[in-house]
């Protein structure tokens, strides 16, 4: 499903490309009709109407009574064996021009610019068995991102793509087989979605998952802070920035994930394709090249008062072609190369690491709040996520019971990103990373504040302002700070 609205503010350079604000066509219309059509067919009505949740959380849950608004287009069952749902989230964001001692290839434009994304999903699922499900989607995703989601660690935008030269046409985002392992007679209620279809599982089990998923689909969520659809749209407050997880251009890479859950902690592993260069679109399928290792502990601690607490604790071990910063700081010095270039090395598996905390807690009255410290080894280049070698955050939402708006959500965060010393030289002398490279650095944390409300409007239409200012962009103290409103229009079928 893909709507496209019009955004007709071309202030100065970076203005949305004609491709991304042309008028819906007939064509386009139908295609839309038919989605629609689907959805109503294959859609069983049911008392209470079921959110479809994006892979990272939920739309805003609702209590099963009859007198709660439905938070998606059409009801979804909860007893036949198939799924099929859509969604698509459009966001426009705006800059200001901004000081800027300099620039260079991969800055952020200091000039004022706008930019708008869009990115539509088809989820489908059928349950082969009642612990054995086959899950797959499509996405579409056009429009871009402010200066090509250049120049900033914590970029706004969590949906932007960032190569503009990819494919618009739609694309198999995901495909998997999941199958659950009982491993205990008692069970407990789980909420139906696009990436499991049980709405009960064994409360001791495995879960397999094999194919093509999104790394941070399983990894490092929570409830809080981990959805651009519903919450915040910086990529360092959505996820913890220091996570170089595997994925290709999209976000996207084929994998096999292992999980053990208990009753009140459990733990998963995912072994994963690497990119065969930074941010490259084709992944390495020889294991003994590249690779991605994953680990997770999640703990439900109840002791001391912690109930409604999650903890879950990070690592990861990277193997890929990956350049030195320190050794292409050398190599320039020694007048080898004109800059320093990361990649400018014979092909060699090099190894990454990292480690993160992520912390959820629920108070009452509807109030939430989460942390996340995030840190690698920063002397391997950054290679499939963003630029970042250090990170936390903090942030919290609340839910809009209090002024009568039960769904609506309002939510603020912050979050500063850092890099490594041997990061930070490589920059400074002019050296291009994936995502950063202003030609010269005068170092500075990269801060960054993000506050938004989401508004539930009817059944599965949600609208909401962003707002977001950013002191150091590109860990540059010579430009800056940026500030960038943005709004974001939701609709879950």
């Amino acid at each position: 499903m893909k709507l496209k609205f019009i955004f007709n503010i071309n202030a100065g350079y970076g203005a949305v490309p004609p491709a991304a604000s042309s008028p819906l066509h007939v064509r386009s219309f139908l295609r839309h009709a038919c989605f629609a059509l689907i959805c109503m067919a294959f859609s069983t009505p049911a008392s209470t109407a079921q959110s479809t949740e994006t892979p990272a959380s939920q739309p805003p849950s609702v209590e099963a009574v009859n007198d709660n608004p439905a938070v998606t287009m059409f009801p979804h069952s909860e007893t036949v064996r198939y799924w099929i749902s859509g969604q698509d989230n459009i966001i426009f964001q705006y800059h200001p021009s901004f000081y800027s001692k300099y620039s260079g290839p991969n800055s952020l434009d200091p000039r004022s610019e706008n930019a708008t994304s869009n990115v539509s999903t088809l989820f489908l699922g059928y349950q082969l068995r009642d612990t054995t499900e086959v899950l797959l989607d499509f996405e579409e995703a056009s429009g871009g991102g402010l200066s090509n989601a250049l120049g900033m660690a914590g970029f706004f935008n969590l949906d932007v793509v960032r190569n503009p030269a990819l494919s618009k046409a739609p694309y198999l985002a995901r495909v998997m087989l999941h199958q659950i392992i009982p491993l205990s007679r008692e069970s407990v209620e789980a909420e139906r979605g696009p990436l499991s279809l049980a709405t009960r599982v064994p409360v001791r089990r495995v879960e397999l998952r094999i194919g093509k998923f999104g790394t941070a689909d399983f990894f490092d969520n929570n409830a809080i802070g981990s959805d651009s659809h519903f919450q915040f749209m910086n990529w360092t407050i959505d996820n913890n920035g220091a996570y170089d997880y595997a994925a290709d251009t999209r976000g996207y890479t084929y994998g096999a994930l292992a999980a053990y859950y208990d009753r009140d902690w459990s733990f998963q592993f995912a072994e994963a394709l690497m990119p065969t260069v930074a941010n490259g679109p084709d992944l390495v399928w020889n294991l003994r090249k590249a690779r991605a290792e994953n680990y997770e502990l999640q703990l439900h601690p109840h002791a001391f008062g912690l109930r409604d607490t999650t903890v879950r604790l990070l690592a990861f071990e990277n193997h890929a072609n990956m350049g030195i910063y320190r050794q292409a700081i050398a190599n320039y010095l020694a007048g080898a190369t004109p800059i320093p270039e990361i990649t400018s090395h014979p092909f060699r598996t090099t190894v990454k690491y990292g480690f993160g905390v992520n912390l959820e807690k629920e108070f009452r009255h509807g109030f939430r709040g989460f942390a996340r410290w995030g840190w690698n080894e920063g002397e391997h280049e950054s290679y499939a996520y963003t630029e970042t070698d250090q990170t936390w955050a903090v942030g919290a939402d609340l839910a809009g019971d209090r002024w009568h708006r039960k769904l609506d959500k309002l939510g603020v965060a912050f979050v500063s990103n850092g890099i490594s010393k041997d990061h930070q030289r490589y920059l400074q002398l002019g050296g291009l990373g994936f995502i950063l490279g202003d030609g010269g650095l005068n170092y500075g944390r990269e801060d960054i504040v993000e506050s938004y409300y989401t508004a539930h409007i009817w059944r599965g239409l949600f609208l909401g302002p962003d707002l977001q200012h950013a002191n150091n962009p590109g860990y540059n103290r010579d430009r800056g700070p940026v500030f960038v409103p943005g709004a974001r229009f939701h609709l879950e079928f």
